[in-house]
């Protein structure tokens, strides 16, 4: 390896993304090089840090380096940077000739007389450093070259051009156009680039691995690649800020180092280009026509001509198509704000506000930065403007402009109530649950009586679900609100309609048909009508068993006009309204957009609910993997956000998936999280789906007396009770339970009140498949039970279900099988383990296993050749956690996230037939196989 090579590779991993910037670097120590390089780049570019970088790796090969750097009080002083970079060699100026050693002794300070001529000491340095180098290679390294004294860069420049064919390196670092003493001409250089956009990210995520996404892509926007802004700018926000729970500035504040670097060359131009500048950054558009205008508000002689020193600085420039000021990098326009007054401030958003009449949400916002004393008119601007950002799904800036709106509200009831807003939204979009709380006990303190208003309601129920509170506090709570309103049942009060949307939720939540009654006497009272999605989502939703065809017909017509919708909490009350009855699969694009929208830091709570509709959809359609990667993102957003009430949506999803695959030691853990937080908040449908998921790994295990005490605790055999939602999707299960445990009597019961007092079977062909697959099993004539399994299995688009269709094809194949007509038996019997391997449904599979070698069937072991069930991508996956890596390790290896990898594993598990890592390493290499 060359001395080349060496350099390289020890600087390699000092410094993220600039493995090419170091090679070119490391580049100079070849044999046929000149020897000085010369780097130059943009302020906070990295310059120093690749200097150190450099110098330490030098170090470590061996080579002795001597550094310097310009400093502006030295600039004056002759050879103050030649002594910095020759001090460490005092020791050897003995071995120079009498009349060199005489010269650097002077030059350097350390002897008295006549300043020698300037090529004597060029010559005795270049002596003194070739002497050093018989020793050891010597690297000279100085960073701010245009700050290093006259003197002194003239021997730089002399012993840059002397050095090839010699153990001696030469290294300088200078910012781009700016000059220095130091003569340059003819030396190689290089240009020290920004960060790529992959590396910059990197280095965010290094130093600030909890920075929310939208924050994140805004300082990588800002910082554009500049390694100094990457690292300040994170540390100039509040935590909230950082965590997107609070809007960040229109223009991003700097740091100390930051601000030296950038507003030291805003505060040199003349007072008329700077505020240009600052009406250009506040307005953030670079529309020319708008900066004339609103420089004319400001100083009626005021001419864009002023831009000139700010354009010969090469701070800005004018675009030719479209005409637009550009500024040349982010980071100059917080120079500029940081550089004006606050008066300056407020007089160019007011100058902005006066030429943007037409633009009523960017006006708004300038009138209330211009705003010190209360005023009604800019407060009703500011929260009219909330409402529609809030539209848009920016819950963190509609919040922003509520609070300015409530700051500069004159009233204190309207104070209030704008502050009461801004809670709920902070409450129910983001999880903003510890501000919204602060938020709230402000609106009590601007107005005492505000307590009872619903958006005050709406905010404390989700405090109150959240903690420790019940849902029965919650319920009575917002009820009151809502009764005791001065809303007049308006129907197009937004508050009272997001309460009623909020009651809604309680009333499932609550799962007793006593919840109902307040909310379906408020409902009556709306004016003039109540909005339709309300009513069809509390028959969809919340008894879904007695849906009529007509409520159905009317949701149809629902999800047909949300596929463009684009708020996002009409979008998950859409979905949440398609759940029970199998809908969900319309509006996956819509949902699929809330969670990319969620991903880039829009609101949480619609990114959770938007999460738990599609895993309810990928599990009924065997999108098992992605069911199990997405609730891991649930559960992830529902702890770092603080919604503990919706923790229970991932765990239901990830259970339902854990049990249908056998691994039912996790299934029934994660049912039983469920229950202990549910249950004694009175939140039955929770604990209605942890049952679901008890009863789906009891039958697992075998254990169907265990399965049909489980779902009887949801629905009572021969009984669908209203607003018990769950019940119309667990009755096959308390069917086949019954059957297998000689409660014939109580299957036969559940089926006839399927038949004869819901509308299950009408809510979707999966629940169609399930029922008629239902009503076969109780059949008692064989030829009754062939009937209605034909009929099940011919139910249109039966094969979009796969685990359904493979419950009923192995119930099939079981009734055939006891009921002696063993080759009638083989077809579904061998339909459904195919199926149930596919899905990696392996106490399923198992069952089918048995039935066909009892109809006389050979089945091959699942142990011989279960390694070969895994795809190529499960295979290295197991491979690499058999040898003890964990999730994260796996993932940084394959480029693919830890949540997928986890995903992957609870696949693998029960292909492998094992139900934990532990037991990978014997699954995939079998000892009597080693």
């Amino acid at each position: 390896m060359t001395s080349s090579d060496a350099l390289g590779a020890a600087t390699a991993h000092l410094l993220v993304g600039r493995e090419r910037d170091l090679d070119q670097v490391s580049g100079m120590f070849g044999q046929h090089t000149s020897g000085a390089l010369l780097l130059s780049g943009e302020p906070g570019v990295g310059k120093s840090a690749l200097l150190d970088a450099v110098a330490r790796a030098a170090t470590e090969n061996g080579i002795r380096v001597l550094r310097a750097a310009g400093a502006e009080f030295e600039a004056d002083v002759g050879y103050s940077a030649l002594n910095q970079i020759l001090l460490p060699l005092h020791g050897i100026l003995d071995r120079l000739e009498t009349p060199s050693r005489q010269a650097m002794r002077i030059a350097l300070g350390f002897g008295a007389g006549p300043l020698p001529d300037r090529l004597v000491v060029c010559n005795a340095a270049l002596a003194l450093l070739r002497s050093a180098a018989e020793d050891a290679p010597v690297f000279l390294i100085v960073d701010d070259l245009p700050w290093v004294d006259r003197a002194s860069a003239a021997v730089f420049g002399f012993l840059a051009r002397r050095l090839s064919g010699t153990r001696i390196r030469f290294l300088a670092a200078s910012r781009t156009g700016v000059s220095s003493f130091f003569d340059g001409t003819g030396l190689p250089a290089y240009e020290l680039p920004a960060l790529e956009a992959d590396a910059a990210a990197r280095l965010v995520d290094l130093r600030f691995p909890d920075l929310a996404h939208p924050v994140r892509r805004r300082l990588l926007d800002a910082a554009q690649g500049n390694p100094l802004a990457l690292l300040e700018l994170p540390d100039a926000l509040r935590a909230d800020q950082r965590r997107a729970r609070e809007v960040l500035p229109a223009v991003l504040p700097l740091g100390a180092r930051l601000q030296s670097v950038f507003a030291s060359r805003v505060r040199s131009l003349p007072a008329g280009t700077r505020t240009l500048l600052l009406l250009a950054t506040l307005d953030g558009t670079g529309d020319l026509g708008v900066l004339s205008a609103a420089a004319r508000e400001t100083h009626g002689d005021a001419d864009l001509r002023d831009l000139d020193p700010a354009e010969q600085d090469g701070l800005v420039h004018v675009t030719d198509s479209p005409r637009r000021l550009v500024f040349r990098h982010p980071l100059i326009m917080s120079a500029v704000v940081a550089a004006a007054t606050s008066s300056a401030r407020r007089l160019a958003h007011r100058a902005l506000a006066q030429v943007l009449a037409d633009k009523p949400e960017r006006r708004a916002w300038h009138l209330g930065e211009a705003t010190l004393q209360p005023d009604e008119e800019v407060a009703l601007l500011l929260e009219r403007t909330a409402r529609r950002i809030l539209e848009r799904g920016d819950a963190v800036t509609a919040i922003a402009a509520l609070t300015r709106a409530a700051d500069l509200s004159p009233l204190a009831s309207d104070r209030a109530r704008r502050l009461s807003e801004a809670a709920y939204v902070g409450a129910e979009a983001i999880g903003a649950l510890r501000s919204a709380s602060e938020l709230l006990e402000d609106a009590s303190r601007a107005d005492p009586g505000h307590n009872a208003s619903l958006s005050s309601a709406n905010a404390a129920v989700q405090l109150v679900l959240n903690s420790d509170g019940d849902l029965t506090t919650a319920h009575r709570l917002l009820v009151g609100a809502i009764e005791e309103g001065s809303h007049g049942y308006d129907a197009e009060d937004p508050a009272l309609i997001d309460a009623l949307y909020f009651l809604l939720l309680l009333c499932n939540y609550g799962a007793r048909e006593e919840l109902w009654v307040p909310y379906y006497a408020a409902m009556a009272r709306l004016q003039p009508t109540a909005p339709r999605l309300l009513m069809v989502a509390a028959r969809t939703w919340g008894d879904p068993a007695h849906a009529d065809a007509a409520t159905l017909r009317e949701l149809d017509e629902i999800i047909d006009s949300t596929t463009k919708e684009t708020d996002p909490a009409r979008v998950v009350r859409v979905g949440t309204a398609a759940i029970y009855p199998d809908r969900l699969a319309a509006v996956r694009e819509a949902a699929w957009h809330q969670v990319r929208q969620g991903r880039d830091g829009g609101p949480v709570r619609r990114h959770i609910g938007a999460l738990l509709h599609l895993c309810l959809d990928d599990y009924h359609r065997g999108k098992w993997t992605e069911v199990l990667e997405l609730s891991e993102e649930g559960l992830m957003l529902c702890e770092r956000s603080g919604y503990s009430v919706c923790t229970w949506f991932s765990q239901y999803t990830k259970g339902l998936v854990t049990a249908s695959q056998g691994d039912t030691a996790t299934a029934h853990a994660l049912a039983d999280a469920m229950t202990n937080w549910a249950a004694p908040r009175g939140i039955r449908e929770a604990v209605h789906c942890a049952l679901h998921v008890h009863a789906l790994a009891d039958i697992a295990d075998g254990d169907f007396d265990a399965a049909f005490g489980r779902i009887t605790a949801i629905s009572p055999a021969g009984s669908f009770p209203p607003y018990v939602a769950h019940a119309s999707w667990v009755f096959f299960e308390l069917v086949e339970a019954a059957v297998r445990t000689d409660r014939r009597a109580q299957a036969v019961a559940h089926v006839r009140a399927l038949r004869e007092t819901t509308n299950v079977a009408e809510l979707s062909p999966r629940l169609a498949l399930m029922a008629a697959g239902a009503e076969a099993l109780v059949a008692e004539d064989d030829a009754e039970a062939a009937r209605l399994f034909a009929g099940a299995l011919a139910t249109p688009d039966a094969d979009r279900w796969p685990f359904a269709l493979a419950r009923v094809r192995l119930a099939q194949g079981e009734r055939l099988r006891r009921s002696r007509a063993l080759s009638e038996s083989k077809a579904p019997l061998t339909a459904a383990l195919e199926a149930f391997q596919q899905l990696g449904s392996v106490a399923w599979a198992e069952r089918a296993r048995k039935e066909l070698r009892a109809a006389g069937r050979v089945v091959a072991e699942p142990d011989g050749g279960a390694a070969s069930a895994l795809t190529s991508q499960e295979r290295e996956i197991a491979e690499l956690a058999a040898t003890g890596l964990t999730n994260k390790q796996i993932a940084e290896r394959l480029f693919i996230s830890h949540r997928t990898v986890g995903a992957h594993l609870y696949q693998i598990y029960p292909k492998l037939g094992i139900a934990s890592r532990v037991a990978l390493r014997d699954a995939l290499h079998p000892p009597d196989a080693r």
